[in-house]
């Protein structure tokens, strides 16, 4: 019986973006979801997702012949409770859950999406999702997203230092709630974990190693020393992540010989892990692939035609965000 367990406990598989900023993956969706599973104690393995940068569905969860993707209606925290048990059981009743969840889900979140793509002229956004893309590619999917960033939070050149001055406050003033909240508790909740702590985690791993000393939501969070005694706690309980030892390896170095072969594939044990025989694909994977290739060429074409069209005015050929205008609302 025990062997039988094991056997599908194999099959368990996290698939998330690359490893970087020495975390075992750099995007906060995909670290939330893996902290979760870390925080339920549920054996799996953990695979690399290296096409389809944009791509919503990932992270996703394979467990047995079943796949839970981000982008289902619930979200893959909500998708992981489902599937493999419940870590809010008794505190999601709580008072201050719903109002500690909204602060994680908008104000965090809006902040720290802020900060990968704009903030920080999105270099720490375009190591993490496109520099496994060709240059020209990577650097227009980039720029689109900054773009669409700022068209979401509203921002243009009237109002950018009035947007940004509102977005870190109210970061700032999450960031006392939680300090509150936490007190001398390891957790947030019971002083135990639950999925709160998984995505606060993940949000504060990203801000203190995938953002430069340079950012000023790195630095606000820093001046929060119940916060960062909080992420010190947590990382004694999740070997694979640390935020402060400066030796820590770096998952951006290159592979030793011993792991060559898996061209930065890892898994989540210390025994490493053979490729999961995956299922026949479904008519609307291959539909979504399809449309993925025709998207890149797409992209491609335009890269040609937008540079073609540059070098009229410029000798660089470097895209930054600055060089174009905000005001693109078809």
């Amino acid at each position: 019986m025990a062997t039988e367990v094991n056997e599908s406990t194999q099959r368990n598989t996290l698939v998330v973006r690359k490893p970087c900023f020495g975390l075992p993956t750099g995007c906060p969706q995909c670290l939330s979801a893996y902290l979760f599973l870390k925080f339920s104690e549920v054996p799996f393995n953990l695979d690399y997702h290296p096409n389809y940068p944009d791509s919503d569905q990932i992270p996703y969860f394979e467990i047995g012949d079943c796949v839970a993707y981000n982008n289902e209606k619930e979200g893959i925290i909500e998708c992981l409770k489902r599937d493999v048990g419940d870590l809010d059981s008794g505190v999601s009743s709580l008072p201050d859950w719903i109002p500690t969840k909204v602060l994680l889900t908008t104000w965090l979140a809006d902040a720290l999406e802020y900060e990968l793509w704009v903030g920080c002229s999105g270099s720490s956004a375009y190591k993490i999702y496109y520099s496994d893309l060709p240059w020209p590619i990577g650097k227009v999917l980039c720029w689109k997203k900054a773009l669409w960033v700022k068209q979401k939070h509203g921002i243009n050149k009237d109002n950018a230092e009035a947007k940004e001055e509102e977005i870190y406050g109210r970061a700032n003033s999450a960031y006392d709630a939680l300090s509150t909240l936490l007190g001398e508790q390891n957790y947030l909740f019971e002083n135990r974990p639950s999925s709160l702590d998984a995505i606060f985690l993940a949000h504060a791993l990203v801000v203190l190693q995938a953002l430069p000393e340079s950012s000023i939501l790195r630095a606000n969070f820093l001046e929060r020393t119940i916060l960062v005694r909080y992420v010190q706690q947590c990382n004694t309980k999740i070997t694979e992540v640390s935020a402060f030892p400066s030796n820590y390896p770096d998952f951006n170095a290159e592979p030793s010989s011993s792991s060559s072969a898996s061209k930065g594939r890892s898994t989540s044990g210390s025994k490493p892990k053979t490729k999961p025989k995956r299922k026949p694909q479904t008519k609307e994977e291959k539909t979504f692939k399809r449309r993925a290739k025709y998207f890149v060429v797409a992209q491609l074409v335009a890269v040609i035609l937008f540079l073609s069209v540059r070098s009229g005015f410029s000798d660089s050929a470097d895209l930054e965000l600055d060089d174009v205008g905000y005001d693109f609302d078809e």
